[in-house]
């Protein structure tokens, strides 16, 4: 198996994984923020999954990486919907230390999915594998800050709001 193809079979099976992961998490846990942020989470995967099959049935084909593969997987807002999660959740809605858990073992998975990225487009020199790669990174990122967020609502919701609204306080 060719390094190409060996790396987005490591790849899909991660995101299969993860979003089995999020979809599991997303029905377990009580916090409806929480609760969001996984079903969210998980829908990107699955997308990236798709894009990721394309591609693999391609280097499975031609041997070659497709010339014609966006780099752009999914135009998504996650921390846009991270604060309309937490603009319609309710204010007094808990989270247990199972639901904190879950949100610090994602964050976990998505550092990890970070670095395999990265490690991917330092040992490519297709310049259209790399861009893939570097876009599959920022979006790993990107769940890793907002699952980030979502842990520090969760553990201070009062808190998250003042610094995320960036309130002022008299006095």
């Amino acid at each position: 198996m060719k390094p190409s193809l060996k790396a987005v079979q490591v790849a899909l099976d991660n995101e299969m994984g993860e979003k089995e992961f999020y979809l599991e998490q997303g029905k377990r846990v009580t916090n409806p923020v929480g609760k969001k942020m996984f079903e969210t989470i998980a829908a990107e995967e699955d997308v990236h999954y798709n894009k990721l099959k394309e591609i693999h049935s391609t280097l499975e084909a031609t041997g070659q990486w497709p010339e014609n593969i966006s780099a752009v997987v999914d135009k998504t807002d996650i921390k846009k919907a991270l604060k309309e999660m937490i603009d319609t959740a309710d204010g007094g809605a808990t989270s247990t230390t199972d639901d904190k858990e879950a949100v610090q073992i994602a964050i976990e998975f998505e550092r990890k999915a970070y670095v395999f990225y990265k490690d991917l487009i330092a040992k490519t020199e297709n310049a259209d594998e790399k861009k893939f790669f570097e876009y599959m990174a920022a979006i790993e990122n990107k769940h890793v800050l907002s699952l980030e967020d979502t842990l520090a609502y969760m553990e201070d919701p009062e808190g998250w709001l003042m610094t995320s609204e960036k309130a002022l306080l008299d006095g």
